[in-house]
């Protein structure tokens, strides 16, 4: 079993920055490719991007992409969303998101795939 904690967000005006953090504790990270999701009010949840288990993958959706960086570090057990120049339009619950795989280079962007989900985050960007 996996348990993932998310934790950075806040309140905060266009253009400024947060850095997200998602810790997995229970089993070894090192296993886990690992995808940032986000859910507007009355909106599906959208993948807002996602890393391999190794950290060499990363890719972003066309919203964020230029703005949002995601990493790893393995000592922390933790995935990072480092997100500037943050728009109104940011503003959403965001979750991280986990499954073991095997392959090294893997990363996945169908919620349904992922495994472990944290309880989210609220991010509010205003204008």
């Amino acid at each position: 079993q996996v348990q993932l904690k998310e934790s950075g967000g806040g309140s905060v005006q266009a253009g400024a920055y947060l850095r997200l953090s998602c810790t997995a504790s229970g089993r070894p990270f090192s296993g886990l490719a690992v995808g940032w999701f986000r859910q507007a009010p009355g909106a599906e949840r959208k993948i807002v991007s996602a890393i391999s288990r190794t950290g060499d993958m990363t890719d972003y959706a066309d919203s964020v992409k230029g703005r949002f960086t995601i990493s790893r570090d393995a000592a922390k057990n933790t995935v990072y969303l480092q997100m500037d120049s943050l728009k109104p339009e940011d503003t959403a619950v965001y979750f991280c998101a986990a499954r073991f795989t095997s392959t090294t280079d893997s990363y996945y962007y169908n919620p349904d795939v992922y495994t472990y989900w944290g309880q989210g985050t609220q991010v509010t960007v205003s204008s």
